[in-house]
């Protein structure tokens, strides 16, 4: 079982030496929420922006029925709950526990939920499980119940590729008993589901003796060579976890087996413009407190930054996640714990941090319990330019021990953009492009070609790949200015 599945379980129940930390000035930080338990407790997944320029996320726990929520909130902080689970009682038919959600092409959310779902005949096929759509009304719909054999315990966002399918990974289940305590739990699997519900699994890990491919998968990330890559946090060739590609057709090759000193437990991976991938690890390095690497496509790893150079009690963080690329180029993420605050003990509460590709880390954030604690999942950019996320712990509330969470913001001084839905596609492909203030809008254009438009709202513009379109950036002209996309729009 990874690292991440039992945690939630018991929730439930020298280039080195070049990579140094450095001081920040204060940020522009504000905890926008503190969940109480009735609007939800636990968020430990990342948020995600609508077309409509809200924010939407989940709880892993409370809510009306204490399994979990689905919220909306603005900018400015106003929450409502969207969706309740387990409306129906245990062993909640609409599933419990959900994790990230994901924006789609038709402007729904899509997302899983790691149990739940009555399975006809019951049995200990029961629980294991879904895959659900969400309106931004909070219309839920079930399109999966996974029942064991075909995974079980999603717990990462989807991926939807161009054609439309939706590709994701279970932290346990398929065909092998390997890493099973008791028989019959799995090890994980990819798969790739329809809009629909039709379900394909894509590749069993650990189905040969000794997990060479690893087990409990993380959340996958869509290349520009039409390839999944992805990670595992545990098994491999020295049991720390590895890095994987695969194809849209579940062939999967090994990229990197993590033997502790170059990471352990990587949980997640972003691509940069360059081609490589990003990711931290949330344990193992120099010093044992998790590491942020770059790997090719081809599979060379390289350490570009050690937490805890300082020691305990890591200033610096330690057990980064989620590592986001802003429009500034600079990655940005999330430590559990560390940091500079005795809030939450010995270990510190956690922080927000920068890191350059160089290896230069810069704290812009300590945790300190009543502003959030314990950020399991990393930030995102909004299209105003700053960055929102969660932390499972902390806040004001006392219904939790410990608190039951937080929703914050973190200004650090970046103009807002536009960025579009889908991000690749051929000629005359439908895009939805996404802002702020886009009323009056005059011109649309892919990398100087301009297009054909409409403005839908203020957040939304409906535009057409045009004829003569290359791949490259998005450009929106507006009253107040030009707005460009935060990554390049590639013409397939």
């Amino acid at each position: 079982m990874s690292g991440l599945s039992s945690w939630k379980k018991v929730l439930l129940l020298c280039a080195f030496c070049a990579a140094r930390p450095i001081g920040s000035p204060a940020q522009n930080f504000g905890t926008l929420v503190s969940f109480n338990g009735t609007n939800g407790a636990l968020p430990d997944s990342s948020l995600v922006q609508g077309i409509d320029g809200n924010l939407y996320g989940t709880t892993y726990n409370g809510g009306a029925y204490g399994y979990g929520t689905i919220f909306k909130i603005t900018a400015g902080g106003a929450l409502t709950t969207l969706y309740s689970f387990c409306a129906q009682n245990l062993p909640c038919p609409d599933g419990y526990g959900p994790g990230g959600l994901v924006l789609a092409f038709d402007g729904n959310f899509y997302g899983t939920t790691a149990g739940g779902r009555t399975v006809a005949g019951g049995g200990p096929s029961n629980g294991r499980g879904t895959v659900f759509k969400i309106t931004a009304g909070g219309m839920l719909t079930q399109l999966h119940s996974f029942g064991g054999t075909d995974g079980s315990v999603p717990s990462a966002p989807l991926v939807q590729a161009t054609g439309g399918a939706f590709y994701g990974t279970t932290n346990e289940g398929g065909i092998s008993d390997y890493c099973s305590r008791p028989l019959g739990v799995g090890c994980g699997t990819v798969f790739k589901i329809a809009a629909a519900g039709q379900l394909t699994t894509l590749h069993n890990f650990c189905a040969q003796t000794g997990c060479p491919d690893g087990y409990g998968p993380s959340e996958l990330v869509l290349a520009f060579d039409g390839n999944f890559y992805g990670t595992t946090s545990n098994g491999g060739a020295y049991g720390y976890g590895t890095v994987f590609k695969i194809t849209a057709a579940g062939n999967l090759t090994t990229l990197h087996n993590f033997d502790r000193t170059d990471g352990a437990i990587p949980n997640g991976m972003v691509q940069a413009p360059g081609g490589n991938f990003f990711g931290p690890a949330e344990d193992g390095g120099v010093y044992g407190y998790g590491t942020v690497f770059e790997i090719t496509a081809a599979g060379q790893l390289t350490t570009i930054y050690n937490f805890c150079v300082q020691n305990l009690p890591c200033p610096d963080g330690n057990s980064p996640f989620g590592l986001l690329q802003a429009t500034n180029g600079i990655f940005y993420g999330t430590t559990g714990s560390g940091g500079s605050s005795g809030a939450c003990g010995v270990g510190g509460c956690g922080t927000i941090f920068q890191v350059r590709k160089v290896g230069t880390l810069t704290t812009l954030h300590n945790f300190h319990s009543t502003d959030g604690d314990f950020p399991r999942a990393g930030v995102v950019q909004a299209t105003n330019g700053i960055f929102y996320g969660t932390t499972a712990y902390g806040g004001t509330s006392t219904i939790c021990s410990g608190g039951c969470g937080t929703v914050f913001r973190l200004g650090v001084g970046l103009g807002p953009f536009v960025q579009t839905l889908p991000t690749s596609g051929p000629l005359g492909t439908h895009v939805t492009i996404l802002g702020n203030n886009l009323t009056g809008t005059t011109t649309v254009t892919f990398n100087g070609t301009e297009a054909t438009f409409t403005v839908v709202s203020s957040t939304e513009i409906r535009a057409t790949v045009p004829v003569g379109a290359i791949t490259g950036k998005v450009t929106v002209t507006t009253p107040q200015g030009t707005l460009t996309s935060n990554v390049n729009f590639r013409v397939t």
